[in-house]
């Protein structure tokens, strides 16, 4: 009769274990949105349609944007690629993040990866039943294998492990999961094989339709427009016969094609059109209104930092590396048919570190870590009379020019730069930054200050020191 009743026990636990697997795997998948988050390389905030640029084309983002929501003051992690990605991916501004800045810039010149204490949103989704991937620049395990996406809650990877191989577009070793993956054929230095961006596309795909029957995480991190400038030839039809000033490029480390503007714009278009093709290939499995996409852009530009032919930063300052607007502030829209409304632009002011909170909350969970972002579902929900704001957003960059600080707070911008004054800025007034307000306004001086003093943690990795380095 024990035996009997002990068996009988281990069924239904057993059972119980199996539907919580199948329910896990596929019961939830109407109920849980899919996530796809697109995210360009070092392109600016004026580099796309919806935002005012009118050499460019970028018909599929714009699309996107008509039929979507538009973020105005939406804002990086970072100004440079590997900390913007940790604060996205970790839901932790530059005070509190693990990774501060870029490997050489560290204060032993050891690049600092993520670790096992970290949890990443692909941790944080799995709890709740998604599938969760990574294509194309990872850039985030430059020094151990603790950093690898398949040790972060990722269940498949296929890309760039580390952001300097990033920088060639026909380079032969990627990834695949934990294992090296030789694109046979590939000199990046001839600029010879497969583009590895039309590869990110397909692999993007198939991504989607192998895991189309249950909820997936899809963070798509591409590689246009960072340099190197270089893009294939039929790309480039379009914006050749224009009359375009020319803009040389010369080779060296990065293996630029010998004109600029014209490849600058082409990469921008190849991009938007990779877009398009996974919208439409969502559509035609049917998934299209059960999933909200997101693009956005890890930081400034880099190409129009001085020449401004494109406008990419419309009337933002500087670009790449600074802290600046032009720095950090980026192009960001949401598209989800079913559920955010039409045409919509918001002015609410968000960042990175906010997205894991967001996703979180769409997934039904909390956050399991300590985090300094505050979710924007209620606003992609058209609720924003409770939608909860920041009290501030923090940034910190320390390489040549550095260290430097910046604050937004309300209306205010504080920038500091070590051994300075602050600066102050009104961005409603002022969003080019061109007017310092600082000895107007030495009550909101002090705030900024107070503020940048509790807003991070002391890191030896990351100090507030001069940096200099040999190149």
């Amino acid at each position: 009769m024990v035996s009997v009743l002990k068996n009988s026990i281990i069924r239904v636990y057993v059972g119980f274990w199996l539907l919580h697997l199948i329910f896990r795997t596929f019961g939830s998948a109407e109920l849980l949105p899919n996530i796809v988050f697109i995210m360009a390389d070092d392109l600016g905030y004026g580099d796309v349609g919806f935002n005012g640029q009118d050499k460019i084309k970028t018909p599929y983002l714009d699309k996107m944007a008509e039929e979507g929501m538009v973020f105005t003051q939406h804002y990086s992690g970072s100004t440079v690629c590997m900390p913007s990605r940790c604060a996205l991916l970790t839901g932790r501004h530059m005070g509190r993040a693990t990774i501060r800045g870029n490997p050489r810039w560290t204060a032993t010149g050891v690049a600092i990866d993520l670790g096992s204490e970290d949890v990443t949103i692909a941790d944080e989704l799995d709890r709740a039943g998604y599938f969760s991937g990574i294509i194309g620049k990872w850039g985030l395990a430059e020094a151990s294998d603790t950093g690898m996406p398949l040790e972060q809650g990722f269940d498949y990877f296929f890309g760039y492990r580390k952001h300097r191989d990033a920088h060639h577009y026909y380079w032969p070793d990627l990834w695949e999961n934990s294992e090296p993956f030789h694109l046979e054929g590939n000199d990046y230095y001839n600029k010879k094989g497969i583009y590895t961006h039309d590869l990110f596309e397909e692999k993007a795909i198939d991504f989607i339709s192998n895991q189309k029957e249950r909820p997936f995480f899809l963070y798509l991190a591409l590689t246009i427009p960072h340099y190197e400038l270089t893009v294939p030839e039929e790309e480039k039809e379009m914006y050749a016969e224009l009359g375009w000033p020319e803009r040389p490029m010369k080779a060296a480390h990065y293996r630029h094609d010998p004109e600029g503007n014209v490849s600058y714009a082409a990469m921008v278009t190849r991009m938007d059109r990779s877009i398009g093709n996974i919208l439409k290939h969502l559509d035609g499995l049917g998934i299209a209104e059960n999933t909200l996409i997101i693009f956005t852009s890890d930081n400034g530009p880099e190409y129009e930092k001085q020449d401004r032919f494109f406008n990419s930063n419309g009337n933002l300052r500087g670009g790449k590396r600074d802290l600046y607007e032009g720095g950090i502030r980026v192009p960001f829209v949401a598209y989800w048919p079913s559920k955010i409304k039409a045409a919509k632009r918001s002015d609410h002011v968000s960042a990175f570190d906010d997205v894991l909170p967001t996703f979180c909350e769409l997934a039904g969970i909390e956050p399991s870590s300590e985090i300094t972002g505050i979710s924007f579902l209620p606003t992609l929900m058209g609720d924003s009379k409770n939608q909860e704001l920041r009290e501030y957003l923090y940034w910190e960059f320390n390489e040549r020019q550095g260290p430097i600080q910046a604050i937004r707070m309300g209306q205010w911008k504080g920038v500091r730069f070590a051994g300075k004054p602050l600066e102050l800025y009104n961005l409603e007034q002022d969003v080019s930054e061109t007017n310092d307000v600082s000895d107007d306004y030495p009550y909101v001086v002090a705030q900024i200050l107070k503020k940048m003093n509790i807003a991070r943690s002391e890191d030896p990795n990351f100090t507030l020191t001069k940096r200099e380095i040999s190149r």
